[in-house]
C-alpha cells in the first residue's frame, strides 16, 4: 500500500500519533472534517478544470459560429 509516496508503517505511525493527540472521541470528526475539505477541493479543482477546458475550446467554438452566420448570410444574399 502506497499513498502518496507514504508506505503502510508510516501511516499506521501517523494515525497512532493522531490517536494518541487528539483522542478516540475527536477522531472520528478530523476524519470527516479531512474528507470534507478534500471533497471539495476535488470539486474546484473539477470546476477549473472544466473551466479551462472551455477558455480553450472557446476559439474553435467562436470560428465555428463565425462560420455558420457567413453561410447563413451568403445563403440569404443568394435568395
Amino acid at each position: 500500500m502506497n499513498i502518496f509516496g507514504v508506505g503502510l508503517p508510516e501511516v499506521t505511525v501517523i494515525l497512532v500519533l493522531a490517536l494518541l493527540i487528539f483522542g478516540p472521541k475527536k477522531l472520528p470528526e478530523l476524519g470527516k472534517q479531512l474528507g470534507k475539505t478534500l471533497q471539495s477541493l476535488k470539486n474546484a479543482s473539477n470546476e477549473f478544470q472544466k473551466e479551462l477546458n472551455n477558455a480553450v475550446n472557446e476559439p474553435e467554438n467562436f470560428k465555428t459560429k463565425n462560420m455558420s452566420e457567413k453561410n447563413e448570410a451568403e445563403d440569404t444574399k443568394k435568395n
